[in-house]
């Protein structure tokens, strides 16, 4: 199976003598050209939105790495630091909040660009192949 579409047959003249079954295959082979497509354009529909998800989530985890990582190697250099320049010797505490808070607000960011990267994603549903489908099914005088 070729990437390329396949050119449909032309379509046959007013004076054509034709039977009805050589008709019949022609427009078979018609609606099978027009499946694949389909079929096609929803491969390369969900291909897009699944990448979307799987940056999305990558994205999310790490945000969440960063921010533990982060956590981790600056927060008592941070809060030592705060202590020292509040001149508070009895509570430690306060260093250490002020340095958590602003680390939350750097993880909630990270975590807002991850959301709307999944949410571009989601859901996974080939929308513009199913419309093409529904406006085929139309065309070819199916029920809507």
């Amino acid at each position: 199976m070729s990437g390329a579409p396949v050119t449909p047959p032309p379509p046959p003249s007013p004076n054509d003598d034709r039977k009805v079954g050589e008709m019949a295959f022609d427009v078979g082979e018609r609606v099978s050209l027009l499946v694949r497509d389909e079929v096609a354009l929803a491969k390369a529909e969900l291909a897009e939105k699944v990448s979307h998800l799987l940056r999305g989530s990558v994205v999310g985890i790490a945000a969440g790495i960063f921010a533990l990582v982060g956590l981790a190697m600056l927060m008592h250099a941070i809060a030592w630091g705060i202590n020292d320049l509040l001149g508070i010797e009895s509570a430690v505490w306060v260093g250490f909040a002020l340095e958590a808070l602003f680390w939350f607000i750097v993880a909630g960011i990270a975590g807002l660009v991850a959301y709307k990267a999944v949410k571009k994603g989601s859901p996974p549903v080939p929308a513009m192949a199913i419309e093409e489908a529904k406006e085929s099914k139309a065309t070819l005088g199916g029920d809507s």
